[in-house]
């Protein structure tokens, strides 16, 4: 399975956000965003001043598949499985990249990241629904129960992301009993249900899909 292995605070570096990618890290102030240092690449008095409507269109692309950390073939299929689905295709595109398990497992507080999810789904520390499910990619449905293998409980990175719990809860379509380590995907969310993301203009990808 193909994965980028570069450094990921160089990818929010050219999105100048915070793709929350690494965690407790992109809190603190290493953050190069909070650092605001600028985009990689050259000079940027050197750069063109204004983007065309394709450039502006790539970087909303960019900015959610590498949000969800997902690579461009990944990516598209999941935009023509939106395509197909009934409804407004922007919303439909949001609603699939949240019932991943990976981002379900973060979501949960399970992990503090969801390249660190994807790792703990890989690594079959997760059951749905009582069977052990390794598909990062795998798509959760409304009232499916995640829960960290009984074996898994003990580990220490689950613990220390499960912190984040207590500070922040968990988005309002999901529900957790963090001493159990067991959560319920109640159901799927609205799109102005995902607030963290809601600077993502995704008419704008639909549009770049569209040419």
């Amino acid at each position: 399975m193909a994965r980028y292995t570069g450094p990921v605070c160089r990818l929010c570096r050219a999105e100048q956000k915070k793709l929350m990618l690494k965690g407790d890290r992109c809190k603190s102030d290493k953050c190069p965003i909070n650092k605001k240092r600028p985009a990689p690449g050259k000079d940027p008095k050197g750069r063109p001043g204004k983007r065309s409507d394709y450039g502006l269109q790539l970087r909303e692309k960019q900015k959610l598949k590498r949000t969800y950390g997902m690579q461009e073939k990944q990516f598209g299929l999941f935009f023509e499985r939106a395509l197909r689905m009934p409804g407004i295709t922007g919303e439909n595109l949001f609603v699939l990249l949240e019932r991943r398990l990976d981002n379900v497992v973060y979501r949960l507080r399970f992990a503090s990241s969801r390249s660190q999810a994807r790792q703990v789904v890989l690594h079959g520390h997760v059951t749905v629904n009582g069977k052990r499910v390794n598909v990062p990619s795998y798509l959760v449905k409304p009232e499916d129960i995640v829960e960290i293998k009984e074996t898994s409980k003990s580990l220490v990175v689950i613990k220390e992301a499960l912190k984040e719990f207590g500070k922040s809860g968990v988005m309002p379509w999901l529900e957790l009993d963090p001493d159990a380590m067991k959560g319920k995907f109640l159901a799927a969310p609205r799109r102005s249900d995902i607030t963290d993301l809601a600077d993502i203009k995704e008419q704008m990808i639909v549009e770049l899909y569209s040419k």
